[in-house]
């Protein structure tokens, strides 16, 4: 029998040790999937810059698995190109492969697929439930594995699953999620994170196994909890929030220097081990941002995902990060490490806008219908992520109407005969329509902001879960037509574009498709602002960079350098409210108003 490998990272009477020797990790969260893989190697050297030595990443299921049983590990996908780059910059890695990650990502990182299955129970020991985890386990832990430190790769540490305290009490299934991890190779240090609170420690922890903390404040109180419950460990704040992630509809957070730097003082001191989270952000490309639910309403998280991170969204070192570079290397008397070059930007301008196909016509051009008596949701659809154009042709009695839409998920922008006459959110799904006793065309254009991520609502469904009224009168004989923005083809995009209909004049601000052109002397990185736009969504030479909605309090969509063509480039808004004339570029962050958050723990 071959013996088991001994693990990198290990503890003893409340020390941490690496190689047998006392080690402290002083790690950044950089996730793969927010950053263009040609940036991997600058922003994991900007980390190495800045004096930690370990990266952390999430693994983000459905980012590899859109579709059930298609796993994509290329591109930017490639995991282990990813942790191999990170070895080559002279970074440890700890792995965080979930399967729920949080992270603010669509759904926790669960695929739509699963959680979209009737009945289905995630994380828990619910046996269909464990049946696709294990699957998804088969195909990833042995990628996992064989990049461990023990067969000469740079992984010292995998989490099992993410903060489960903070959803649920099912001590079987974590065990079963660590057993799942070691039972197919996993043989590094195994830990929990948990937030630092007995009801969270008392859901999440496993007996045997590192309890690890969550914080944003209060590191003392957070060390001597864990110290109560577990004398003989050491104590590693496996998140350590120095910033704050972003909501539309809110102010941009942020978080002082000063305050932050204090905090990371008080782990440091106390000889703890930490992960700056995040270290390096990135973007939520595409239509990959998560959602929060708090007070009966719902929280889509913005396009990026700077978190007012020491590393800026666009790579630039902030005040942040050289606060914490001279409390790092004091810490490790390592010396300085000299930071990578900044990459040029994009000369600012502004660009005009050509008007393509209004709304409804340049939709209809790229889509299919399905027919059903009652409104189907994204998951009866089999779709993700994006739009679904919802029609019926119900009889609207003289005079005013209520219509009301029970369980949408998330907004709904109403027509009536192709006249917008409203738009409707899930918290407020009632309008008043006009009628005159006979049919009309009623269409609901439906947008998913976002899957829950984070909370007892994770999983919840997208579209029209429920039905669809005037007054007391359900309307049935429905046609849906899916559009799933985010896998849409180049092919796709340039159909919806020049679809045949009557373009907008200039100088109506009416909803559809329009484009905008600009050369590039060679690549560099920009920022994309919409002036006078409303809500939509913006592609870069085919790539769907993400929403934009003038509510803010993001202004600007980070362009990374890599997606920037030398020479002819192109933009394509999907705008649902009113254009603006043109589309600017620029050349810094315009992220909001700042507020200061500091997360704690009451």
């Amino acid at each position: 029998m071959t013996p088991t490998p001994q693990a990198l990272l290990t503890y003893s009477e409340g020390t941490l040790l690496r190689a047998g020797r006392p080690h402290q990790v002083l790690a950044g969260t950089l996730h793969y999937f927010r950053v263009h893989p040609d940036q991997w190697h600058d922003r994991l050297e900007r980390l190495a810059a800045m004096g930690l030595n370990t990266v952390d990443t999430y693994i983000a299921w459905n980012f590899h698995e859109r579709r059930t049983g298609e796993h994509r590990f290329d591109g930017w996908r490639d995991i282990e190109r990813f942790v191999r780059t990170a070895q080559r910059t002279g970074l440890d890695v700890i792995v965080r492969p979930g399967p729920y990650i949080c992270a603010e990502w669509d759904n926790g990182g669960l695929p739509a697929w699963l959680t979209d299955r009737p009945g289905m129970r995630p994380r828990s020991s619910y046996a269909p439930y464990l049946e696709e985890v294990a699957r998804w386990f088969d195909v990833l832990i042995p990628r996992i594995a064989g990049l461990q430190a023990a067969r000469g790769g740079p992984v010292v540490a995998v989490q099992v699953e993410n903060e489960y305290g903070s959803y649920g009490d099912d001590h079987a299934y974590m065990r079963w999620v660590h057993d799942a991890l070691a039972g197919r190779g996993v043989t590094e240090l195994l830990y929990t994170a948990d937030g630092p609170t007995e009801l969270m420690l008392d859901g999440g922890s496993l007996p045997g196994v590192l309890a690890t903390a969550t914080l944003g404040s209060r590191a003392d109180q957070a060390a001597q909890l864990l110290r109560t419950r577990r004398s003989g460990e050491p104590f590693l704040c496996a998140e350590f929030w120095n910033g704050w992630f972003d909501h539309w509809g809110e102010k941009h957070h942020t978080r002082s220097v000063g305050s932050a730097a204090a905090a990371l003082d008080e782990i440091l001191a106390k000889g703890g081990s930490v992960s700056l989270y995040p270290a390096h952000g990135g973007t939520n490309f595409g239509l990959w941002a998560g959602a929060n639910h708090a007070d009966g309403a719902l929280q889509p998280t913005v396009t990026s995902y700077d978190s007012d991170a020491p590393i800026a969204e666009h790579g630039a070192p902030t005040p942040k990060f050289h606060a914490f570079r001279d409390r790092l290397l004091a810490a490790t008397g390592a010396a300085e490490r000299e930071l990578p070059r900044s990459r040029p930007l994009l000369a600012p301008r502004s660009l005009p806008l050509t008007r393509g196909a209004r709304l409804l016509t340049a939709l209809e051009a790229v889509s299919d219908t399905v027919a059903s008596p009652h409104p189907l949701s994204f998951g009866q659809l089999g779709q993700s992520s994006g739009l679904v154009l919802y029609r019926a042709h119900p009889v609207l009695p003289p005079g005013a109407s209520e219509l009301t839409v029970t369980g949408l998920h998330d907004r709904a922008q109403v027509f009536v005969d192709g006249a917008a006459v409203g738009v409707l959110e899930r918290e407020t799904a009632s309008l008043t329509v006009e009628g005159t006793g006979r049919a009309v065309r009623l269409e609901l254009l439906v947008e998913n902001q976002g899957r829950i991520n984070y909370g007892p609502l994770l999983g919840q469904g997208k579209g029209i879960l429920g039905g669809v009224r005037v007054e007391r009168r359900l309307v049935h004989h429905w046609t849906m037509r899916s559009l799933p923005l985010d896998e849409w083809t180049a092919d796709d995009l340039a159909r919806a574009t020049a679809a045949v209909g009557e373009a907008a004049p200039l100088g109506e601000a009416a909803s559809g498709f329009a484009t905008a052109q600009f050369d590039a002397e060679g690549s560099g990185d920009t920022f994309l602002a919409f002036p006078g736009s409303g809500k939509g969504f913006v592609w870069i030479n085919d790539f769907l960079l993400g929403r934009y909605w003038n509510i803010g309090p993001q202004t600007t969509l980070y362009v990374p350098a890599p997606l920037v063509t030398p020479g002819a480039n192109r933009l394509t808004l999907l705008e649902l409210e009113g254009f603006g004339d043109h589309v600017e570029l620029r050349t810094g962050p315009e992220l909001g108003p700042p507020e200061e958050y500091i997360e704690t723990f009451s």
